[in-house]
């Protein structure tokens, strides 16, 4: 249209048959005058019909010339899946060609195209981003297909069976295959390309066969090339993405190529024969190790198994040489599911016992223990031994002293209080060669478990009497535990030389308690001497000799050692020391013991003089290093083969002395009466600490002994050793004293101890703690309170008193009624008021006191229940001092 064809303004373009655009193009008009004309594709219709039916010819549309078809390489295969379409912008459907029907105007015809090129647009961006949003997910398949795929790679190469060796080949043969085929049909291509042109269409034309109609005559080839392939040798992707590169398994560089695999470490790297896979090789051992058990089950040892009454199973699988598993598992089959740390008893162990085919022998807990009664040495193996001597007596008659002239040393003066506190231990050499071992037992009546252990353990015992005291308790008890021991007595009456002494009334009292003197007929030696000045110590020591050998003390050196621990201590520096005196046999250095609840191995031995020895013969007193606790005094010491057996008979021991705590129970109605009367009086608790288990067994029971019905003293905690932090936090919880023997508070406790109000009572003489701890229950219980009836009257009439309430007229009857002390109205022996006397009066005149025979009248404090035919008394209060 010309520019003189256009119409004038607000004026409609004339009608005509001009046409705009060609058939099969659109014109689109853009701003600013552009416009553009697009070509309209027509697409064939589609005919979905049966496999193998021909495809009709489209009518309505001409057939698309088909374009020249692209040579492709035989290796690659067309996806299994359909490739997605490819992103082209949607084109809007052809537009039937103007002819002289259409009214539609040129305005309407480009706002329909307009709207329909937006439609298309929108098609397209929705369409990219499907697209987009397809490839994310694809992606993301993708990438956890990989993920699972290195999952079972790994789970395969971490299985030790067969079947991964098979795979690992296969794998490996089919990516060895892969590169030679498309080799092979690439020399193929490059032969046949220049023989004809129409070769180079082969893959092509065979794919377009697949798709012609049955009717349709085949395309020509030359006789030279290879007939069509129905499909490729390589099995393509399920998914249309980028092949992955096949690489041999030595090159792999994906992320875990660097981790080692079950094929990595057997590969040899020759790349052609490979190890033995792990599971060949524990199908291997597994072999040996069945045909191994199967000789042990035909050859198996058939053991003796000791069983106590109850047993853990580990245990028990030690002493059968089984394995504790297996007898876990037995016991599962038989219905109890335990550990192998329980404990089963005996009926339970013999069935196990029996099913692995040992032989099992019942024994009791107490066998564990060590038994050396029924152990005798046989008579060509003993030889002499030193006499083990024992000095006994009362307090302060002179036992220490003459040990200290026998040995020719001065230790009395160590003592505190100059009595000896524990048991001393010592070895004397006589002038004719021969060892004699003393014991000095103390003589304070506390130390009586001290006296019969010295009894029990000695062969000769010296009964000290002083000339000028006598008899005393003391000497009385160790007569009567040297006869309960049936060991023979010497008695040495000392202090001759001091004045008052009368040595021949000492042998007369002595008669009494049945000891009869040589010099009075008897058969109990006896000698003067005195510590002192040092006389009659030689005939001392030759009445020892002599009695030794009519007794032909021997034993056995040449064995394990065995002995009795005389005192034992916690020493600060050294630890747990005990004091020993063997019996029989030889202790060294290195030897294993059990003494009593505690085992040890000895470091060091040492002798009374503080020298360290190598070994001890019998009836040589030791000090013994390398204990695991503080044993008590009199246990028996016994050296065993080894750590373990002490370690055992150690816990037997210890858990027989827990159960006796723990099981103590009252064994009567009239004990269980008595232990609640003891419950109800007061409790004074106190912590002992001492030098030596000697001592605390010493303060305890005389602590034990100074309780009464009214108060009893409770030993929280008694123990050897210095006081300790955790001693004052137990007595503060309780607001007990501390009792310190010979022994001190460190630093740390000193300051818990003040901190938190703690008394630390310090002591070296048993007297002064006794006395001390008596006047403390004492003062707890506090004064006693005596009460004393001074007068009693009888209510004849009550008045009214006005204000005060009401009066009574009295007759005394006995004693005397004063105003100032207290007052107590009865009424049929029942107490009803209990106070004091407002008025008292005679007549009409205050009066203090009305005595007995007289008449008088009373008023009482805040009382007015009184009644005729009562009783009113009159009593004084007396305090005093309690006493224990």
């Amino acid at each position: 249209m010309s520019d003189n064809d256009k119409p004038k303004l607000g004026m409609r373009a004339p009608l005509g048959l001009k046409r705009t655009v060609e058939t099969g193009k659109v014109k689109q008009s853009f701003s600013h005058g552009r416009s553009n004309t697009v070509v309209v594709e027509v697409k064939r219709r589609r005919f979905l019909g049966k496999p193998g039916e021909a495809e009709p010819q489209a009518e309505s549309a001409p057939e698309p010339v088909a374009p020249p078809p692209v040579q492709q390489k035989p290796a690659q295969a067309a996806p299994a899946a359909p490739a997605p379409r490819p992103v082209t912008p949607q084109t809007p459907p052809p537009i039937r060609p103007a002819s002289s029907n259409d009214l539609l105007s040129r305005q309407e015809l480009q706002a329909k195209l307009l709207r329909e090129a937006e439609e298309a647009r929108m098609n397209a961006l929705e369409e990219t981003r499907r697209r987009e949003e397809r490839a994310r997910q694809e992606a993301t398949e993708e990438e956890k297909r990989r993920a699972e795929d290195n999952r079972r790679a790994e789970e395969e190469a971490r299985k030790a069976e067969e079947d991964a060796r098979v795979a690992a080949e296969e794998e490996a043969r089919k990516a060895s295959e892969a590169p030679a085929t498309s080799e092979t049909a690439s020399a193929a291509t490059s032969q046949t390309a220049p023989a004809a042109p129409a070769a180079s269409a082969a893959p092509a034309t065979a794919q377009a066969g697949e798709r012609r109609p049955a009717g349709a005559a085949p395309a020509s080839t030359t006789s030279a090339a290879p007939p069509p392939r129905r499909f490729t040798p390589v099995t393509p992707p399920p998914r249309p993405s980028p092949p992955k590169p096949t690489r041999d398994r030595k090159g792999d560089d994906r992320r875990q190529s660097g981790k080692l695999t079950v094929t990595k470490a057997l590969d040899d790297g020759d790349g052609g024969a490979r190890a033995r896979s792990l599971a060949a090789l524990k199908r291997a051992r597994e072999k040996d190790k069945r045909a191994h058990m199967g000789s042990a089950m035909q050859a198996k040892q058939v053991r003796d198994v000791n069983v106590p009454e109850t047993i853990t199973v580990g245990e028990l699988a030690n002493r059968m040489a089984e394995r504790g598993a297996d007898l876990v598992k037995a016991l599962f089959k038989m219905g109890m599911p335990v550990t192998i740390n329980a404990s089963i008893d005996q009926d339970t162990a013999e069935l196990l016992v029996t099913e692995f085919g040992h032989n099992m022998r019942r024994v009791s807990d107490s066998d564990v223990d060590l038994v050396t009664e029924h152990d005798v040495d046989a008579d060509e193996t003993l030889k002499p031994r030193p006499p083990v001597v024992t000095i006994m007596g009362h307090v302060d008659h002179g036992k220490t002293s003459l040990l200290d002239a026998l040995r020719g040393t001065d230790v009395a003066a160590g003592e505190a209080g100059g009595i000896t506190q524990h048991i001393g231990a010592y070895q004397v050499t006589v002038k004719s060669g021969q060892k004699i071992t003393f014991l000095d037992t103390p003589g304070h009546e506390a130390f009586s478990e001290m006296r019969a252990r010295g009894a029990n353990i000695t062969d000769i015992v010296v009964i000290v009497v002083a000339a000028d005291d006598g008899i005393r308790p003391q000497t009385i008890e160790a007569i009567n535990h040297t006869k309960a021991a049936g060991v023979p007595m010497i008695v040495a009456i000392n202090k001759v030389d001091k004045p008052g002494g009368n040595p021949q009334r000492v042998r007369e009292a002595l008669l009494q308690y049945d000891v009869q003197v040589e010099s009075m007929g008897g058969d109990v030696q006896e000698v003067e001497v005195s510590a002192l000045k040092r006389t009659g110590l030689d005939e001392l020591i030759d009445k020892i000799e002599l009695q030794a050998e009519l007794m032909e003390l021997k034993a056995n050196p040449d064995r394990a050692a065995e002995g009795t621990v005389v005192e034992a201590q916690l020493d600060k520096g050294r630890g747990a020391v005990a004091t020993i005196l063997v019996g029989r046999g030889t202790l060294r250095v290195g030897d294993i013991f059990v003494v009593g609840a505690e085992s040890g191995k000895v470091r060091a031995l040492i002798n009374d003089k503080g020298q360290q020895v190598k070994e001890a013969l019998p009836s040589t007193p030791v000090e013994v290093l390398g204990l695991s606790g503080v044993p008590g005094a009199g246990d028996p010491l016994s050296v065993v083969e080894s750590e373990a057996r002490a370690r055992e008979v150690a816990a037997y021991r210890a858990g027989v002395i827990h159960q006796k705590r723990t099981t103590a129970a009252p064994a009567s109605l009239e004990s269980m009466f008595s232990a609640l009367r003891e419950k109800q009086a007061q409790q004074y608790p106190v912590v002992v600490k001492a030098d030596t288990q000697g001592s605390v067994e010493a303060i305890v029971g005389s602590l034990n002994k100074i309780s009464t019905d009214d108060i009893q003293v409770r030993i929280l905690h008694a123990g050897v050793g210095g006081i300790t932090e955790s001693d004052v936090t137990l007595a503060a919880a309780s607001k007990a004293p501390i009792i310190g023997f010979n022994v001190r508070a460190n630093a740390k406790a000193r300051e818990i101890a003040t901190r938190d109000q703690v008394a630390l009572k310090y002591y070296d003489v048993i007297y002064d703690l006794l006395d001390e701890i008596r006047a403390a229950m004492a003062g707890q219980l506090g004064p006693e309170y005596f009460e004393t009836v001074v007068g009693r009257a009888e209510v004849r009439e009550v008045f009214s008193a006005g204000k005060h309430g009401k009066a009574a007229g009295l007759l005394v009857t006995e004693g005397y009624i004063r105003k100032a002390l207290r007052a107590r109205l009865t009424r049929d022996d029942v107490i009803i008021y209990n106070g004091a006397i407002a008025s008292l009066r005679r007549f009409k005149d205050d009066v203090p006191e009305v005595r007995a025979g007289l008449e008088c009248g009373v008023t009482l404090e805040g009382s007015t229940d009184i009644k005729p035919g009562d009783f009113l008394e009159t009593f004084e209060v007396e305090e005093r001092a309690r006493t224990l």
